[in-house]
């Protein structure tokens, strides 16, 4: 343990891969040790391999809907490293449909990833925290401000993100800082890449909704992580940032003076 002693330690959940993967390797570059936490083994592999080469970063497969599991992985880490002082609640994901759509076991499995997860692991990792007045940094999503057309039970548990990092910001501020990112869409798939790649009819409209005229990179995400997580932010707690190159400053007009409309 002593040669991590003066090491900031960061746990980032849902780590395999887009903005959990993106997150890892700005941490592993800014120096950090990085615990990345994922169902999927090979995924946290190849996430490692795209981290420096001299970076420290390990890997512990669990699922973050398993209060024991999750649990018992932030006390390992704490004990291999000395402390915890950075926990990113990025495990999550959607299954789209509305209320009468979505059947009951996507439902289930959404809300015990994205919401019993973010819980479970704040709850595991605040014993740690305390100690070293560190931070949790939720990733929620835009559908937490607003919503979406056929994302009922998505826009819910990002919901429920939000709300809970504004409790546990009161709750905790004055042992730690409880902050969250919520991204718009953003590239994590290739999927995502394909269909709203220039010219592509969904590229275009995009155009009506976000001033920056296109989606973000998982590594722009990451950045706005990273800067919660650090010391320049050390008086944020209970802010909601979006990075959704301006989709949110929008009351939801379309744009009345586009020179093509």
């Amino acid at each position: 343990m002593d040669q991590f002693e003066s090491r900031r330690v960061a746990v980032i959940t849902g780590a395999g891969s887009g903005i959990g993967a993106a997150t890892a390797q700005r941490f592993a570059a800014d120096g950090y040790i990085v615990a990345l936490v994922g169902r999927t083994p090979e995924a946290l592999q190849n996430t490692i391999k795209e981290c420096p080469e001299d970076a420290d970063v390990y890997a512990w497969a669990a699922d973050v809907s398993d209060m024991a599991a999750i649990t018992a992985v932030i006390d390992d880490v704490a004990e291999r490293f000395g402390s915890v002082d950075v926990l990113v609640n990025n495990a999550g994901f959607a299954i789209p449909g509305a209320v009468d759509q979505v059947d009951p076991e996507s439902y289930q499995a959404m809300m015990r990833t994205n919401v019993d997860g973010v819980f479970f692991a704040s709850r595991a990792a605040l014993p740690h925290l305390r100690v070293v007045h560190g931070c949790i940094v939720n990733v929620g999503a835009v559908s937490a401000l607003g919503g979406d057309w056929g994302q009922a039970a998505y826009n819910m548990t990002k919901g429920a993100v939000k709300n809970l990092t504004d409790v546990m910001a009161l709750d905790h501020g004055h042992e730690i800082r409880v902050n969250a990112v919520h991204p718009g869409v953003t590239l994590t798939k290739q999927y995502y890449r394909d269909a709203l790649a220039e010219g592509t009819p969904l590229r275009k409209r995009f155009v009506d909704r976000v001033p920056m005229g296109r989606p973000a990179e998982p590594e722009e995400v990451a950045a706005v992580i990273a800067f919660l997580a650090g010391p320049d932010a050390s008086y944020l707690n209970g802010v909601h940032i979006p990075v959704d190159g301006g989709l949110t400053a929008s009351n939801g007009q379309i744009n009345l003076y586009r020179s093509d409309n």
